[in-house]
């Protein structure tokens, strides 16, 4: 990076007395996990806050975890790069919360079977089998799903800070939050997750709210409007016209990713429904939380669209166009994941600068913390207490569940430092996430509402998922799916929307003709999940 580019991102609002904000905001957070951690001696507890869980702290702690920083990160990256197109996102995934709690669908049956996860039901719902194999593929994908999280959040603060142009900062913030994360989640388990998503969430909303205000005021909405009509056309307002990076299949594959799964069938989710006092606690959680499942895409998008003309709107940001948009045969351009937080740190006034910072840091948190509770718990409950033949100790089990999210923190460390995918973070996370949820959202589906689905036929359905592995930009080259032309023009024999679709089809043919195969024997009971499930 040269001495222009390096001046021009190091260009930012924030203080030393930003710096105060931030570091006092966190210190309150970890006292919160070491304070609740003598109320974590059982894996209820632990996992599952006891099932004290009311409706408004329920939608307070599920907005939290949802409205993490990486989905900020990779919203505003959407906004940057579609425009007002990617508000479709947003609207599916608000319509779809609140059609689940209208009519309960997949949460509120699996709220009455009292199970503290998904491959739990599975065990009741089919065999032990099923929830060992359920188990690993939620992990297998729930891990890779997050491997980016904590270089997001990282670019962030880099950007934010304008340390941007100093080489190891983005390395050691991600040490230093990792840190954080991984010390208080340990300590306190889920009561300190919903407790600190709650804080959170008052905070951030705030910000969030005041930021945006200020980000119209200071560009105009006229000059948004025409701006993102400059640069990207019809496309930046129309999500079935191809050219930013959506269409049509890329719609169909939102309404399954943003919609259903995002609240009926992904576990982070989910775990705030299982945790809920009652059904009706849940299903009321989510007709109030559909308004924040939509809000928190469009506020990110938003914000994305806004650094888009505050870099290219020959403004105050111009200086920073050639380095996201350099001409042709010049330099390759930079991350466009850094345009949000630069141009924020550009915008906001001091203080407040640091609180939306230290909001957005807890977001990133709060998103962390409930990602290694639910893998870690799943490989716990699901995975090795299923494998014994002796029942697990609650103790062994809390233990055990510290030890494996100390272990993730380890592999996302790695993980972000090395893979080199050039999709956006969030068609990232959507391939990764439909290793587990192709298959599972068929399984939950099916076997909650078809009786005749069958064991064999969950088997099947969930092996299914393995196929969005051909999702991931490195496999599609490896595998002659994307390849690049002589002018150096990337090409996609199937896009990663296509295969998400292609799979969940594949996914319900082979449930349903798996079960009429091999149906389930009459004398073979839905069995409880017994010990495994404490």
């Amino acid at each position: 990076m040269n001495e222009a580019a390096a001046a021009a991102l190091s260009q930012t609002n924030f203080t030393t007395l930003d710096t105060v904000i931030v570091v006092v905001y966190l210190s309150v957070s970890l006292v919160i996990g070491v304070m609740v951690n003598r109320f974590a001696g059982s894996m209820e507890n632990y996992i599952g806050a006891g099932r004290k869980v009311g409706p408004w702290l329920g939608v307070a702690t599920m907005t939290g975890t949802e409205l993490g920083l990486v989905t900020v990160m990779y919203s505003a990256q959407k906004g940057f790069t579609g425009g007002f197109a990617a508000f479709h996102m947003a609207v599916i995934a608000g319509v779809a919360t609140l059609f689940v709690g209208l009519t309960g669908f997949i949460v509120g049956p699996l709220r009455r079977m009292e199970v503290l996860t998904i491959p739990e039901f599975y065990e009741k719902r089919f065999n032990r089998k099923i929830r060992i194999l359920g188990g690993i593929i939620l992990v297998l994908a729930g891990v890779l799903n997050m491997g980016l999280f904590l270089k997001a959040g990282s670019m962030f603060i880099v950007g934010v800070t304008g340390m941007a142009s100093e080489g190891a900062a983005l390395k050691w913030v991600m040490v230093g939050l990792l840190t954080l994360v991984l010390s208080y989640t340990t300590l306190g388990g889920m009561i300190s997750v919903v407790l600190t998503d709650y804080v959170q969430f008052v905070v951030l909303s705030f910000g969030l709210l005041l930021a945006t205000g200020i980000a119209v005021v200071s560009l105009g909405w006229t000059h948004i409007f025409e701006t993102v009509h400059q640069q990207l056309g019809v496309a930046g307002f129309d999500p079935t016209v191809e050219g930013a990076g959506f269409g049509w299949s890329y719609v169909f594959w939102m309404l399954i990713t943003a919609g259903f799964v995002g609240s009926a069938v992904w576990p982070t989710a989910v775990a705030r429904a299982l945790a809920m006092e009652s059904e009706q606690a849940v299903r009321r959680q989510y007709c109030l939380s559909s308004i924040s499942f939509a809000v928190r895409f469009i506020i990110p998008y938003f914000w994305g669209i806004c650094a888009l003309v505050f870099i290219t709107g020959s403004g105050a940001g111009a200086d920073l166009e050639p380095l996201f948009f350099p001409a042709d045969g010049g330099p390759a351009p930079l991350n466009n994941l850094y345009a949000m937080p630069v141009f924020m740190g550009r915008l906001l006034p001091p203080i407040l600068l640091g609180i939306v910072t230290a909001g957005m840091i807890a977001a990133f948190m709060s998103t962390h913390d409930s990602y290694f509770l639910a893998w870690s718990s799943v490989i716990t409950q699901d995975i090795v207490a299923p494998l014994r033949r002796e029942p697990m100790p609650t103790a062994a089990r809390v233990r055990l569940t510290r030890i494996l999210i100390v272990l993730m923190g380890g592999y996302v460390l790695y993980w972000s430092l090395f893979y080199k995918g050039r999709e956006d973070i969030w068609d990232y996370m959507a391939v990764t996430g439909g290793i587990y949820f192709t298959g599972a959202f068929v399984i939950l589906m099916l076997g909650i509402y078809w009786k005749q689905t069958s064991s064999f036929g969950a088997l099947l359905g969930l092996l299914s998922g393995l196929l969005m592995l051909f999702g991931l930009e490195p496999i599609q080259i490896a595998s002659g799916l994307k390849y690049q032309t002589a002018d150096g023009q990337w090409i996609e024999r199937l896009t990663s929307p296509q295969i998400g679709l292609l799979t969940v089809g594949i996914a319900i043919v082979l449930t349903v003709a798996g079960s009429l195969i091999r149906p389930d024997r009459a004398a073979e009971p839905e069995s409880s999940a017994g010990e495994s499930g404490a």
